[in-house]
């Protein structure tokens, strides 16, 4: 599944991911490979990402590596979910 997190100021990552849990306004929930369509807010929590996972150096201050994958912190966003593509805009 493709994840893409952008952020007001640059695109936070992109690329593979095995799943992402996001924390939506009525609690987190994961989405893996074949989720169904989605569009859901986002409030303050951490994006959680898991799978063979790269960080681009110039943001990996804002990811902090969890035990088997890598957290961003937000205070509120967007997700969207359709034909195994994942977009966050988060804020």
């Amino acid at each position: 599944m493709y994840l893409e997190i952008v952020s007001p100021e640059t695109t936070l990552f992109s690329g593979e991911v095995t799943s992402v849990a996001v924390p939506g306004v009525d609690g987190e929930f994961e989405m893996l490979k074949d989720h169904a369509q989605i569009i859901s807010l986002l409030k303050e929590g951490n994006v959680k990402i898991f799978g063979d996972i790269t960080i681009n150096e110039d943001v990996k201050d804002k990811f902090s590596k969890q035990d088997k994958g890598f957290w961003l912190a937000i205070n509120s966003g967007t997700i969207e979910s359709k034909d195994n593509k994942v977009i966050v805009l988060a804020d």
